[in-house]
C-alpha cells in the first residue's frame, strides 16, 4: 500500500493536526471514525484522541519519535494524562516561551534537529526524553526547523531553501537521506502535509505528481 492523498476539515494540511510515531497517531477530537480507521490502518498504529491545550492542531503542537513526546507547555493536565496513560511515552512540556512544539522539532529515532529558538538547556532535556543526539539550526534565518523537515526512520524531506551544506548536517543527525521538495502545490514547510511513520505515508489532497514521485522516493515507500 502506497502513499495516499488526504484531507481533513476539508483541509489538505494534514500534518498540522495529527503527529506519528510508528506506534501511535495523536489526533484531535472531532475527526470521523472512517478518517481515523484509513489513517491509523495506512501507519500500522494505534490512535489516541485528544487536544492540546485545547487546540485541534496537534502536530504543529507536538513533536515525538519513538522513544518520547516534546509538547508545547499549553498542554491541560488531563490531555497529558490521556497522552501519557495510552502510549507509554515519556512526556516533557517544552520549557520556551514558544509554544509551537512540533514546529521547532524536527525528529526520528536516530536524532533530532531543533531550532536555535530553544535554549541549550532545554536542547539537552529534549535529548533525555527523545534518547537521541540533539542538533540546534536555523536555515537562512529562518527559525521553523521543524515545519521545513519532515522525518522518520527511513527518509526525510525538506523546504527547497535547505541547501547542500545543510541538508548534510541533517543527514547526519537524523541518518536518513533527505529530499528537498514542497506538498501541496508549492508549500515549502512540508511538515504541514505530511503524517508519516516507517510504515508509510499520507500527504495532503492537493499534492501533485513530481511532488508525490519525491516524497515517495525520499521516504522509500
Amino acid at each position: 500500500m502506497g502513499i495516499i492523498k488526504f484531507d481533513v476539515y476539508r483541509n489538505p494540511n494534514i500534518g498540522v493536526f495529527f503527529q506519528a510515531n510508528d506506534n501511535f497517531l495523536i489526533s484531535p477530537p472531532g475527526v470521523t471514525s472512517s478518517k481515523i480507521s484509513k489513517i491509523t490502518g495506512h501507519l500500522k498504529v494505534s490512535n489516541v484522541s485528544t487536544s492540546i491545550g485545547g487546540s485541534r492542531l496537534i502536530g504543529a503542537l507536538a513533536a515525538m519519535n519513538s522513544n518520547g513526546i516534546i509538547v508545547s507547555k499549553l498542554i491541560e493536565g488531563f490531555e497529558e494524562k490521556i497522552i501519557t496513560k495510552e502510549t507509554g511515552l515519556s512526556l516533557q512540556k517544552l520549557n520556551s516561551r514558544f509554544t509551537s512544539a512540533g514546529n521547532l522539532i524536527a525528529a526520528n529515532d536516530y536524532g533530532a534537529i531543533v531550532s536555535s529558538l530553544i535554549s541549550e538547556e532545554e536542547s539537552k532535556n529534549i535529548s533525555k526524553i527523545l534518547k537521541v543526539p540533539v542538533k540546534r539550526m536555523n536555515v537562512s534565518s529562518m527559525y521553523l526547523i521543524g515545519a521545513m523537515i519532515k522525518a522518520t526512520n527511513t527518509g526525510a524531506v525538506a523546504h527547497p531553501i535547505i541547501n547542500d551544506n545543510n541538508l548534510k548536517i541533517v543527514r547526519d543527525v537524523l541518518q536518513v537521506d533527505v529530499k528537498n521538495t514542497t506538498v501541496n502545490r508549492g508549500v515549502p514547510y512540508v511538515s504541514s502535509g505530511i503524517i508519516s511513520n516507517t510504515q508509510n505515508i499520507l500527504v495532503g489532497s492537493q499534492t501533485s505528481g513530481s511532488e508525490l514521485v519525491i516524497v515517495t522516493n525520499a521516504f522509500g515507500i
